[in-house]
C-alpha cells in the first residue's frame, strides 16, 4: 500500500506498507528508503528541510 498520509508545511508525506515476513520488516524497511531516496536523486526530487529566519535587532551605537 502506497498512500498520502499528511498534505505538511512544506512536504507532501507518504506512507508505504509492504507485505513481508515479519524478520525480514526493518531490511526492507531500509531497503525501501534508500531505494526511494536515490530514485528521488536521479529525477532531480529534493527533499525540502524547514527554514526559519531569524533577525536579532542591532543595539543602537552610541
Amino acid at each position: 500500500m502506497v498512500s498520502v498520509s499528511e498534505l505538511a508545511d512544506s512536504s507532501v508525506n507518504f506512507v508505504v506498507r509492504p507485505w513481508v515476513k515479519t524478520d525480514d520488516y526493518l531490511s526492507t524497511k531500509w531497503d525501501i528508503t534508500r531505494e526511494v531516496k536515490l530514485r528521488f536523486d536521479a529525477e532531480g526530487i529534493s527533499i525540502p528541510y524547514p527554514q526559519r529566519t531569524v533577525h536579532l535587532p542591532t543595539p543602537p551605537i552610541a
